[in-house]
């Protein structure tokens, strides 16, 4: 008999600590994300910083293809729900802008300045936002906290509009903390303050997925396993709930590599978000 108990739960989510050079992020996205921003500025297919809200971090960048767009991708960044920066990610927009896609990239107030439930429906506003600009199919994801924010939205008890939310096609969650209970256990809930209420209020694998849900819940294979797990547990919970699941664990990347394929119009990971 196998007995899995975890101790120590702070080194559990502990991501840089436990990947060799992974004092190299955040920062290392920093410079191909500003060359992005830069590239597309210059082509006249970047509108930067668009007001979503009322906060100062209410804000998303937009970045479209040459020609019409096909749909509209939501990418929303990580960073345990309390730091990052939109800034950061517009790399990660390369692959569907190739694939003829508009994609937006938001910011939203970070704990603990809010709470998560008030990140929730910050995004909530700055995917209907971005929505009513682009016309077509919508496809939601993020990575971590980012990807537990995808999955969020497309609960039953979802913050968007009733359009919008018809309008959502797919949902890819990347590495995403779909329970947030374990949290609550750590260091990180000093700046988070989750409480029992929120916790089971706000996490995605503690509710109804909405009618006609399309999700992939995507990890590397040398994350920590809670991270592994959170992906699986969402996966499992909501196929049983009626929702259409997919997990993927891809090889040989860990908790901030696992990303990279969004930079690249054929990557699986960029064709499993745009591909119908």
């Amino acid at each position: 008999m196998v007995e899995h108990r975890i101790t120590d739960w702070d080194n559990a989510y502990a991501n840089g600590a436990n990947i060799a050079g992974g004092d190299r992020w955040p920062a290392a996205w920093d410079g191909p994300a500003q060359a992005f921003r830069e590239k597309l500025s210059a082509q006249g297919r970047a509108r930067l910083d668009i007001v979503y809200g009322e906060a100062p971090r209410s804000r998303f960048d937009l970045f479209v293809p040459p020609n019409a767009p096909k749909g509209l991708v939501v990418f929303i960044h990580g960073g345990y729900w309390m730091e990052s920066h939109k800034n950061s990610w517009s790399h990660l927009a390369a692959g569907a802008v190739g694939r003829g896609f508009a994609v937006a990239m938001p910011s939203y107030t970070l704990c603990p300045r809010t709470r998560i439930s008030g990140i929730v429906n910050e995004v909530a506003a700055a995917i209907g936002k971005a929505a009513a600009m682009v016309d077509g199919p919508l496809m939601l994801t993020g990575h971590s906290a980012g990807g537990h924010l995808a999955s969020r939205m497309v609960a039953e008890a979802s913050p968007l509009a009733s359009d919008v939310a018809r309008r959502t096609r797919k949902v890819v969650s990347i590495s995403g903390l779909h329970d947030l209970r374990p949290l609550m256990f750590t260091a990180l809930n000093e700046t988070l303050n989750i409480d029992e209420r929120e916790a089971l209020s706000e996490s995605p694998a503690l509710l109804r997925p909405r009618q006609g849900v399309r999700i992939t819940c995507w990890v590397g294979g040398g994350e920590r396993s809670e991270f592994l797990r959170q992906s699986a547990l969402l996966a499992n919970i909501w196929t049983g709930l009626g929702a259409a699941t997919d997990s993927v664990i891809e090889p040989d990347r860990h908790h901030f590599d696992v990303v990279d394929g969004l930079a690249d119009p054929d990557h699986p990971l960029t064709r499993t978000l745009v591909d119908e």
